[in-house]
Formats: structure tokens, sequence, C-alpha cells
């Protein structure tokens, strides 16, 4: 996988947006961004991660029902969205530590995105 320039991508929010926002993991607190080394993902306050290119084996489009809305997760898979449409899953190995106010491992993170094809060909996996 080759990015020649950095890149941001906007998390996607449906109607749960003024309430994310409230909390401070609206969009003016979100942010994804894609750069030669890393994949970086911050949620406002519940969520951040750094994830080197490297370790990114998989990223692929999903579809169906999520979990929940905002920051949720278990044993390394984690859903961080505002929406339930728009989603990429990125398998990572090996896991890398992410902070959801305390470490965790990092294995498969999901995330809500404006636009998740755009994302999938810079990562050099388009659908």
């Amino acid at each position: 996988m080759t990015v020649t320039q950095p890149q941001a991508f906007a998390f996607r929010y449906d109607a749960f947006r003024l309430l994310l926002s409230a909390m401070g993991m609206g969009p003016r607190y979100a942010r994804i961004e894609l750069d030669a080394d890393a994949l970086r993902v911050r949620m406002g306050w519940a969520f951040t991660a750094t994830i080197p290119l490297e370790r990114i084996t998989g990223a692929e489009a999903r579809s169906g029902p999520v979990g929940g809305i905002g920051v949720h997760g278990l044993r390394g898979r984690w859903l961080v969205n505002g929406a339930a449409t728009g989603l990429v899953a990125i398998t990572i190995e090996p896991p890398v530590r992410a902070r959801v106010g305390i470490p965790v491992a990092l294995s498969q993170l999901t995330l809500s995105l404006e636009d998740p094809e755009g994302f999938l060909a810079a990562l050099g996996r388009a659908p």
C-alpha cells in the first residue's frame, strides 16, 4: 500500500450526530488521517489509535447491523462510528495499542466513513 500524500477522511454521522457532538465525539473532535506511515484515528476523548500501515493486513466494506453508535469493543475488535452505514473493517496484525481511556489491544477496527470507497482506494484496497 502506497500513500503518496497525507489524506483526511471524515467520519459518517447520522441521527446521533448532536448527541455525539455534545459528548465530545462529534465531527469537531474526530478525525481519520492517512499518511505514508500510518493511519491515525481519533474520536474525541473516547478513542485514539495510530496504526502503522505495514500492520494493516486487510480492509473491506461492511454492511449489516452494528452493535451501537460511538465507541464499542471487546477482545481487540473495536467499532468507532457515528452511523450504521459507510462501514469499513480494518484488520491489524500484529495488534497495536489503542486508547479508550485505558490502553487496549486493537486487532480489528470498524469505522463509519463519509467516503468508504475513497478510503479503501487510498489504502490500495479498492472495492
